[in-house]
């Protein structure tokens, strides 16, 4: 269970931007979901959503508007939303405490998972070259967080050498985006999907590792 712990980390630091919202409760436990404002090198800002255990706030002076710092890891499950089963993300937190001092680097995440759904690769109206990847990581008692990764000009061509089962080691950050879904000719709501956006990334193999690193323009990330 140890090592399962590692193949998932996530390291954010944000302030705190909603209430704490009852999710569910597990063996006596309470869960809580809040949202996390978490600052890009750019202007914009990804909201992510956190979900926290009671047990974790004891002691914490949680309040919105608080600089706080979350570790954990990113976790998915299915729910039935508007007639479909969706994948929902959330970081589940595993470690709370007062951000007193921000970093160069507040959205952290590497994942060591196995890719369950050919890379698609694609350039966008504005030239850029993106491939989208399904990471599943294993998690303890067999069971598997499926996670959208999306990978930027070199790592994208790299993808494309990628096939369903190989093991991916990827590094990166967590990022929230805003999309219009269109549910009839006349009407468009607002949705967010969350992904890992790739900055390094290395194809794992008994013998050696094949790496293919790229650091990309965080102004330009996300630019669809």
């Amino acid at each position: 269970m140890d090592n399962l712990m590692l193949n998932n980390k996530i390291y954010l630091e944000g302030k705190v931007v909603s209430e704490l919202v009852f999710s569910h409760e597990m063996y006596g436990e309470g869960f809580y979901i809040f949202n996390l404002e978490v600052p890009r090198l750019s202007d914009t800002k990804d909201v992510l959503a956190i979900t926290v255990s009671e047990r974790l706030l004891t002691g914490l002076d949680f309040k919105v508007g608080n600089d706080i710092i979350v570790e954990g890891q990113l976790r998915s499950y299915n729910k039935f939303v508007d007639g479909a089963n969706r994948l929902i993300l959330t970081v589940f937190a595993r470690n709370i405490e007062p951000c007193l001092e921000k970093s160069k680097n507040p959205n952290q995440i590497f994942l060591d998972g196995f890719i369950c759904k050919a890379p698609v690769y694609r350039t966008t109206p504005f030239g850029r070259e993106i491939a989208d990847m399904l990471l599943a990581v294993n998690r303890a008692y067999n069971k598997s967080d499926y996670i959208p990764t999306i990978a930027w000009g070199r790592n994208s061509r790299f993808c494309q050498t990628l096939t369903v089962g190989d093991n991916i080691r990827i590094w990166g950050r967590l990022q929230s985006r805003e999309y219009q879904k269109r549910i009839s000719e006349e009407e468009t709501i607002k949705k967010v999907a969350y992904e890992v956006s790739i900055s390094k990334m290395e194809k794992v193999n008994r013998d050696n590792c094949i790496l293919s690193s790229e650091e990309e323009d965080e102004n330009e990330q996300g630019v669809i």
